[in-house]
């Protein structure tokens, strides 16, 4: 089971990008972000078209989810991050693909730091660290897949010293992100690269792409259930190098079969009505 997160950076304008990206590499499942299109934009016909069924939570020329499943529905378990019923922003949407629960989130940019909106990101971290914390220990195989606009260390950029004022490297982000994986949850990416410089964002000004001066802020993270079952993961970098692309790309990971129970478990289950 194959499945990826990708900051599309506008669902409409960039849909071709997209549906050449879904047929050449074929993802069982993909959670986007920023899509930048209310709920009746969304092309969910031309997705269909292409084999994948949608769900989304979309918003008016920003934000903006959706998770999307080869061959089969996702079923939403919810719409919008707990923890502040006065939040509109379209950010975050869970769903269940396969016996596996995904959460799909966008995390507030936070710039210009300080200020409200960096205010709104670190509260909006401390509700998915809430979050996340009842998610971990489930019996329910769970990941968090998105664009998390954390650069979780220095090795996960090209090079601090332009961006030392931006949301994305301020110690509060930092921290957050840091708390979170105390938890116990997994970065695929890093985990099976450990050593390796791997970027997910490229951003559009002073040559970035050409020069590969990238950020990684693109994250996939496994509660523990799932974690045993990553088998790979990795960065998709050509599509950022295609004509009109999106500045980030797209991030997977590779799960195997989940293991299955044994013959005296799988008679006691029955026995028990399981």
């Amino acid at each position: 089971m194959k499945i990826a997160t990708f900051n599309i950076n506008g669902i409409r304008s960039r849909l071709a990008n997209l549906l050449h990206w879904l047929e050449r590499e074929a993802p069982d499942v993909v959670c986007l972000q920023e899509l930048k299109a209310p709920d009746a934009m969304f092309p969910a016909k031309a997705l269909a078209d292409a084999g994948y069924e949608s769900v989304w939570m979309g918003q008016s020329a920003w934000n903006g989810v959706a998770i999307l499943a080869k061959g089969v529905k996702p079923v939403v378990s919810r719409r919008g991050l707990p923890g502040d019923p006065s939040d509109t922003q379209s950010r975050y949407i869970e769903a269940a693909v396969d016996g596996v629960v995904i959460g799909c989130l966008y995390l507030p940019n936070g710039n210009p730091q300080p200020g409200p909106k960096f205010d709104y990101k670190l509260a909006w971290f401390e509700r998915l660290i809430a979050h996340a914390s009842k998610l971990y220990a489930s019996p329910h195989p769970f990941l968090f897949a998105g664009d998390f606009n954390v650069v979780p260390t220095d090795f996960d950029i090209y090079n601090t010293r332009s961006w030392l004022k931006d949301a994305l490297l301020q110690p509060e982000s930092r921290e957050c992100s840091a708390r979170l994986l105390a938890q116990g949850w997994v970065d695929a990416l890093r985990t099976l690269h450990p050593d390796e410089r791997i970027y997910t964002f490229w951003d559009y000004f002073r040559r970035h792409w050409e020069t590969d001066s990238g950020l990684r802020i693109d994250h996939l993270l496994l509660n523990k259930r799932l974690a045993p079952r990553l088998v790979d993961a990795g960065v998709d970098r050509w599509v950022r190098g295609e004509k009109g692309a999106s500045d980030h790309a797209p991030t997977w990971i590779v799960l195997g079969d989940a293991p299955r129970r044994s013959a005296a478990r799988r008679c006691r289950a029955v026995r028990a009505g399981a």
